[in-house]
């Protein structure tokens, strides 16, 4: 083995191995390379040949790596690594236009005043567009998606933007002269966060009384606080300016911190690496 050359050896004999390793399945090494389980086989006995060493354990249940297998599979893994990232930032899509699809709500209150670190000579356009909740086709055509849940998603690129935190709001002239807030009207808003319901589950305070104005969208609902319509269940990061302003005040100390937020997300391969970081260093995410 003291000659052997590496670039003597063909690279999808190696990317087999790493596969293969990764995996723990010729099965599914063949499954995620588009190719027969008997050529990633063929192309593993061919490398094992080439090097000198058994890489793979036969058995009758399956395969497993050989000692030296192990030891090789983190080197040749990040070496793959490394050439994909550095083969997609060279020859990947560079976007000179970034649509970002997003809530009226989000756009309004949490994307838009951070848009001024987006000003650099040698930033792509961008684009934040309203997601219409009963369309997903308008999703089609964006490059960021803004979406409320856990993050699920397979070759995403994808980071939440706040962690949640849920608690209600009213103007401060709306309080004057009450003794419980709890008395007061309340408002509500369509959508998926959690609601009054879960507020009373969470704390024991009534549901009652029940909210006589609903509105489609949070910022419509943060104006109507604002105005002293009544008392809104509030995403506190959402409306933090409004708070410091002395425009609206918390009226309980209980917080609601569901596990969904808002998570920011694009496909890895609609959007290269070091684009997907310039976001999100530009919206102060990462």
């Amino acid at each position: 083995m003291s000659n052997l050359s590496l670039s003597t050896i063909p690279l999808d004999w190696v990317r087999a191995f790493e596969v293969a390793g990764r995996t723990g399945s010729f099965t599914a090494a063949a499954k995620e390379t588009n190719v027969t389980q008997a050529s990633i086989s063929q192309r593993i006995s061919n490398l094992e040949q080439r090097i000198g060493a058994r890489l793979f354990v036969r058995n009758p249940r399956g395969v497993t790596l050989s000692v030296e297998g192990e030891v090789w599979l983190p080197y040749v893994t990040a070496a793959f690594r490394s050439l994909d990232e550095s083969y997609e930032e060279i020859f990947g899509l560079q976007r000179e236009k970034i649509t970002i699809s997003a809530s009226a709500s989000v756009n309004e209150l949490w994307l838009s005043p951070r848009l001024r670190n987006w000003q650099g000579k040698h930033q792509p356009q961008i684009v934040l567009s309203t997601m219409v909740l009963q369309a997903e086709d308008n999703l089609l055509d964006a490059t960021i998606r803004v979406q409320y849940g856990v993050g699920e998603g397979k070759n995403q690129h994808k980071t939440p933007l706040y962690a949640e935190q849920l608690s209600p709001v009213a103007a401060p002239e709306l309080l004057a002269g009450q003794a419980s807030w709890l008395e007061l009207p309340r408002l509500a808003v369509s959508g998926p966060r959690p609601g009054w319901h879960d507020w009373a589950r969470h704390t024991g305070d009534p549901i009652t009384p029940v909210p006589k104005i609903r509105f489609d969208s949070f910022s419509a609902a943060l104006s109507g606080a604002v105005s002293g319509a009544g008392v809104l269940l509030a995403s506190l990061p959402l409306c933090a300016d409004l708070l410091d302003q002395g425009k609206l005040v918390r009226v309980s100390d209980h917080l609601l911190e569901p596990q969904e937020t808002y998570w920011m997300m694009a496909s890895k391969d609609g959007l290269t690496k070091s684009q997907w970081t310039n976001v999100i260093e530009s919206f102060s995410l990462g």
